[in-house]
């Protein structure tokens, strides 16, 4: 039971972690439109923290979505098959969804960090080493594989029905 305590209590805080995060991309696009249009001055630091807000949002959410398997899905010959092979296939699919995060988003990620942090790359008007921007593709990606294995237990033990 501790297990789903844990796995619930990262849900909750990355779903406050992304309603930070999107909060803050409105504040920063409204002060953009604001000070662009009233002010008739730009400030080059918002372009750059909205782009690097969103690639966070995307990535965790989709970390998020996964947690919460809600991902966008074609189902249809998926829901005319037996129970047990819908179940097969949720297996199949999350030991893929595993390996995708895995390789592309762990191995990946943690590639593309360690490159841009050992090369000291900086972002063009923040001047933030790119590989902190970049590190939440491996957190995501271990998110993803944490709650692949989740899934892949409560399918087992029919914890979780489709």
């Amino acid at each position: 039971m501790k297990i789903d305590t844990f796995f619930t209590k990262l849900e909750n805080a990355m779903a406050k972690i992304l309603v930070v995060i999107f909060g803050l991309l409105v504040l920063d696009v409204l002060w953009q439109v604001f000070s662009r249009y009233i002010l008739k001055m730009s400030f080059s630091f918002t372009e750059e923290f909205a782009r690097f807000s969103l690639i966070w949002l995307s990535i965790l959410g989709a970390a998020y979505l996964n947690a919460r398997r809600e991902h966008l899905s074609m189902d249809f010959l998926y829901r005319k098959w037996s129970a047990k092979n819908q179940k097969k296939a949720s297996i199949v699919i999350e030991v893929l969804v595993f390996l995708f995060a895995t390789i592309v988003m762990v191995i990946g990620g943690f590639n593309l960090v360690y490159i841009t942090l050992h090369l000291n790359q900086l972002s063009g008007t923040l001047r933030i080493p790119l590989g902190y921007i970049y590190m939440i593709l491996p957190i995501s990606g271990l998110i993803i594989m944490m709650f692949s294995v989740y899934h892949i237990s409560g399918l087992l033990t029919n914890k979780i029905r489709d």
